[in-house]
């Protein structure tokens, strides 16, 4: 039996001091201690901020150090999105470091328009799906939860994780479409969101959580800030997929 730890880490973030953040999810991730997997909110370091010319980091950064430390120290992937420059551009870029030191990287396909991210950031352009326990999982972000096409399971995943920085007044939105990933793609779907409230006065209910592929929800947190480790079964993933294969069915499509 296949079984995956995965450790939500739903937190308030510091405006814009990545030291600050740095140190305080140090601290947090001792209580991630045992699982395999440690998923931070987006932009851990800064929180949602469009002043990335200020605020961005090279891949040999501070923060790369950081998270190569945590995932040795605590020996479990760690995966988070900071401020990358890379080649003069700047990326909401999520890293998925193991504890060996090697990492992948995922760069937000869509920016949210409506405050300014697609006149800061450049967009990604590929999806990443890694594997970890004989689990195929499919790290995304925030905005990217909303468009069903880039989301699609091709087969190629069993997870599928959406970090955030996502307000409280669209937290109807995030609860519903997090469920509909889960149901549409039959997939565990993982959202873990911030709390707490921003520079910009911006309100976070974190309401962080676990879907099974029927669309139950396995946990929920909203509110407050949590650590919590859950444990996914890949024999309940399979079972799902065998006795209710509407994958089958699916729509073929290709990307433009």
């Amino acid at each position: 039996m296949l079984h995956l730890t995965v450790a939500l880490v739903q937190s308030q973030l510091h405006w814009a001091d990545p030291a600050r953040n740095r140190s305080h999810f140090a601290g947090l991730l001792d209580e991630a201690r045992g699982a395999d997997l440690i998923i931070l909110p987006e932009m851990f370091t800064t929180g949602f901020t469009m002043n990335a010319r200020e605020l961005a980091e090279p891949m040999n950064s501070l923060t790369m150090v950081w998270l190569r430390e945590q995932a040795f120290r605590l020996q479990a992937v760690v995966a988070g999105s900071f401020i990358a420059e890379e080649g003069g551009r700047y990326y909401n870029r999520l890293v998925w470091m193991r504890p060996d030191g090697s990492f992948q990287s995922y760069d937000k396909r869509h920016l949210f328009r409506m405050a300014g991210e697609n006149q800061a950031y450049a967009p990604g352009k590929q999806r990443l799906v890694v594997e970890l326990k004989g689990f195929r999982i499919c790290p995304l972000i925030c905005y990217d939860l909303r468009f069903p096409v880039w989301s699609r399971c091709r087969s190629d995943y069993d997870v599928l994780i959406y970090i955030a920085n996502w307000p409280e007044r669209r937290r109807e939105a995030w609860n519903a479409l997090l469920k509909a990933r889960a149901i549409e793609n039959l997939s565990y779907c993982i959202g873990v969101n911030r709390v707490g409230e921003d520079a910009n006065g911006l309100k976070y209910s974190g309401d962080s959580c676990v879907i099974d592929p029927s669309g139950q929800v396995l946990f929920h947190q909203s509110e407050d800030p949590v650590v919590h480790l859950h444990r996914l079964s890949l024999d309940h993933l399979q079972a799902m997929r065998m006795s209710f294969p509407a994958h089958l069915d699916a729509d073929g499509f290709q990307l433009a």
